[in-house]
């Protein structure tokens, strides 16, 4: 593991426990802005991927689907 792909998938790590807070409260972001993060953090991954950041990819993945979790509560949320 380089230490480009420590210190990308520490900060991925920070920002997934930052999250948790949001994903277990009421309140959510806007719909659109959990569906953008999500989408630009997944693109992020195939690039981390293709680099073969393999740590830094991972982490990326479990952000993105947090952020599509928010997505979903958000979704379900408004619906009722």
């Amino acid at each position: 593991m380089s230490w480009q792909d420590a210190i990308l998938s520490v900060g991925q790590w920070v920002f997934l426990i930052a999250l948790f807070p949001s994903i277990l409260s009421d309140d959510k972001p806007a719909l659109w802005t959990s569906i953008m993060t999500g989408s630009i953090l997944a693109v992020f991954a195939v690039v981390y991927f293709s680099l073969s950041l393999w740590a830094s990819a991972i982490s990326v993945s479990i952000v993105s689907m947090g952020w599509f979790t928010m997505a979903i509560q958000k979704y379900l949320k408004d619906k009722k």
